[in-house]
């Protein structure tokens, strides 16, 4: 294995520089909790557990200005892609996925407070109907940022979109509330069915009890990779989150260390294999 082999699917980055990276309407330096998190401090942090590369995910304090995910891209090409933000109601979303596309943006991330749709219908924008179309050109991933009650809308548009790369993160937000329900778990798994969807196997901090060494959530981790596999699951921290009053290594830990279902060749899967496959184009690759 390489030095740094792992990759983290799923990483925050913002800067207390607002004044070459104004926040979005609506957002003060205040709100950034922490105050800063920036490229460097993402890397002294994820670097020193094995964790070379990161799929970095444009922050809502910026909400459409992907500028300074872009620009951190463009100064580290072989440790970071990303996963934009971008309108459905804007004026032309598929054209606007195309244009990122040769500036490291492998994803866009989707949610129904963007559609401005309840979650049973977050997908009917005609923006979004767009987006799956686009994407199924491009190779770009979705990442859905949303809760079970939006897995519906999932479905119904993979089976219209059928070769359009979906992303479902943080386990689908289930046991957000402290309770992993099996009816939650039965509906992510379903969406197995489709084969270009995957599944992001993090945010632990947020999940279940919330408290590493995070064993509680295995039964869940174990059911969703029975479901696809380890080749569409891939692992995430979710950082700065995962590491305010948690610790980096106690996320990887979780898949690298104490999940006894995985096999030596699953664990590469999900800490690194399936997150290149699916992320990561040859170009990218480190050596």
């Amino acid at each position: 294995m390489i030095a740094e082999p792992y990759i983290d699917a799923h990483s925050h980055i913002w800067t207390p520089d607002v004044g070459h990276y104004p926040l979005a309407a609506g957002f003060q330096p205040a709100d950034m909790q922490p105050p800063s998190f920036t490229a460097q401090e993402l890397l002294a942090v994820c670097r020193p557990a094995g964790v070379g590369r990161v799929n970095l995910i444009q922050m809502s304090y910026y909400q459409f200005d992907n500028r300074y995910m872009l620009d951190m891209i463009k100064l580290h090409p072989d440790r970071f892609v990303g996963t934009a933000i971008i309108d459905p109601f804007g004026v032309d979303p598929a054209s606007a996925m195309k244009e990122l596309l040769p500036k490291g943006v492998r994803a866009f991330r989707i949610q129904p407070s963007y559609s401005k749709q309840p979650p049973a219908s977050w997908l009917a924008p005609t923006g979004y109907e767009a987006m799956f179309a686009t994407a199924a050109q491009t190779g770009q991933c979705l990442s859905c940022l949303i809760d079970p009650d939006g897995f519906a809308e999932v479905d119904r548009m993979c089976r219209k979109y059928p070769e359009t790369k979906v992303i479902i993160d943080h386990l689908g937000r289930i046991g957000v509330d402290g309770t992993v329900r099996d009816a939650d778990v039965r509906a992510l798994c379903d969406l197995a069915a489709h084969p270009r969807v995957s599944v992001k196997v993090g945010a632990f901090y947020a999940l279940g009890k919330k408290s590493p060494p995070y064993t509680d959530l295995a039964p869940l981790i174990r059911r969703v990779v029975q479901a696809f596999g380890t080749r569409r699951c891939m692992w995430e921290s979710d950082c700065p989150f995962q590491v305010v009053s948690q610790r980096y290594e106690d996320s990887l830990a979780l898949v690298r260390d104490h999940l006894d279902f995985l096999s030596p060749d699953d664990r590469e899967w999900m800490l690194f294999r399936a997150a290149e496959q699916i992320l990561f184009p040859p170009s990218t690759a480190k050596s």
